[in-house]
């Protein structure tokens, strides 16, 4: 049924596409003749044409893990305060955009900052195409900005990194070595005393992870603190740990693939991929030259024309 939905979309968009064309050209037509207006054929071909871009742009999308909801998790880096607030900013630009595009969007961890921002945070993105869409938002984001917290006013460059994985479900199979598994319980941190910060209702799974191709091992940590009952965040946990698994595989066959293709830059985990400079009112990707004077735009959650320009370039 998830095969015949998909070709029905395609089949739907092929079909509007089609039609835009045909009513495009008939205005050409009558145009020249002197029934329709130039105005009328301007607005037409402008519809064609944003209709063909967002069909080529969704073209991008045709990998198995694409359509997919996913986990994105956002640790803050070395620089204390001005960091954690850093990290905290793009939580909200990646929460808004979210919520911009109708989909579903939870908290499923987080640690707060010591003064302010946070240390990590790892959020739950459902909908159609989420992780395709947000797939090339990994890597290193980097601030530089007149820092609030510098008493001398001096200008700071903070670095956050974001992963993105894709949240599978239960059609896809995942291998997971239930010895090397193992459980903790806490309670989970905030303020009041509701429940969720009277019982032990947080979990804390760790997964002794060998890379079956590299034999490197690795301890895999995720944390739930998403509701007040365990057993739904140990599923959850579960259902993350499965994610990262996959991904890490999904990451393998891309490495294999690259190897082949040799002419095309590489996009790797631990690269700077994004330019945040307040103070010049600009954002810029390292990897599509793309960039923007919206500063405030971008923080708001207009990501679009970054995710575009990535995805028509590498996917």
């Amino acid at each position: 049924m998830q095969i015949v939905k998909g070709l029905k979309k395609w089949l739907e968009l092929y079909r509007e596409v089609h039609d835009a064309t045909e009513e495009l050209s008939l205005a050409f037509e009558y145009v020249k003749e002197g029934v329709t207006s130039e105005e009328e054929v301007d607005a037409a071909y402008a519809r064609t044409k944003k209709l063909v871009e967002d069909l080529e742009f969704r073209n991008m999308l045709r990998e198995e893990a694409d359509q997919m909801s996913c986990v994105l998790k956002i640790n803050s880096g070395a620089g204390g305060t001005e960091s954690q607030d850093w990290a905290q900013m793009l939580m909200r630009m990646y929460m808004r955009w979210g919520e911009a595009g109708k989909f579903k969007v939870s908290i499923t961890n987080l640690l707060d900052g010591d003064d302010a921002g946070i240390k990590t945070a790892t959020i739950q993105i459902e909908g159609d195409y989420a992780y395709g869409y947000l797939k090339g938002e990994n890597g290193v984001h980097r601030l530089v900005r007149v820092s609030p917290y510098n008493a001398q006013g001096k200008r700071m460059t903070s670095f956050a990194s974001v992963f993105v994985a894709p949240l599978v479900d239960e059609t896809i199979e995942v291998n997971i070595n239930q010895a090397c598994i193992s459980w903790d319980t806490f309670r989970s941190s905030g303020a009041g005393g509701q429940n969720v910060n009277k019982v032990e209702s947080g979990v804390r799974l760790r997964y002794q992870y060998k890379d079956p191709y590299t034999g490197e091992e690795e301890e895999i940590l995720i944390e739930n603190t998403e509701t007040r009952d365990q057993p739904k965040n140990r599923e959850n946990a579960m259902r993350h740990l499965r994610s990262i698994l996959y991904d890490k595989e999904m990451q393998h066959r891309l490495a294999e693939k690259a190897k082949v293709e040799a002419g095309k830059k590489k996009i790797e985990w631990g690269s700077q991929i994004r330019s945040y400079v307040f103070d010049d009112r600009r954002v810029k990707d390292h990897r599509t030259n793309y960039q923007t004077s919206d500063v405030n735009g971008v923080m708001d959650g207009e990501i679009d024309d970054f995710i575009k320009a990535y995805l028509m370039e590498f996917g």
